[in-house]
């Protein structure tokens, strides 16, 4: 996928984004599944704002790090 499309897409650098989240405290203490859940919040707030176009890439975000955890390249959950 091209910069571009992935920019329309995501919003963002889908690569610097994940690599952003592999060093967050929450992922390193609650796993990829609370920041997909957090991210799941954030669309839906700004679907409360009228601001579709931003949900949807905040969505696609979050679907794109659950596929990394279902590859094993992200952990969902850290055990407590």
């Amino acid at each position: 996928m091209d910069k571009q499309t992935a920019k329309q897409m995501f919003g963002c650098d889908i690569e610097a984004f994940v690599e952003q989240i592999k060093g967050c405290v929450t992922y390193k203490f609650s796993g990829a599944a609370m920041v997909i859940a957090g991210l799941m919040s954030d669309a839906q707030e700004e679907m409360a704002h009228g601001d579709n176009e931003r949900a949807r890439q905040t969505l696609n975000r979050a679907k794109h790090l659950m596929f990394l955890a279902m590859d094993g390249d992200l952990t969902l959950n850290i055990p407590r």
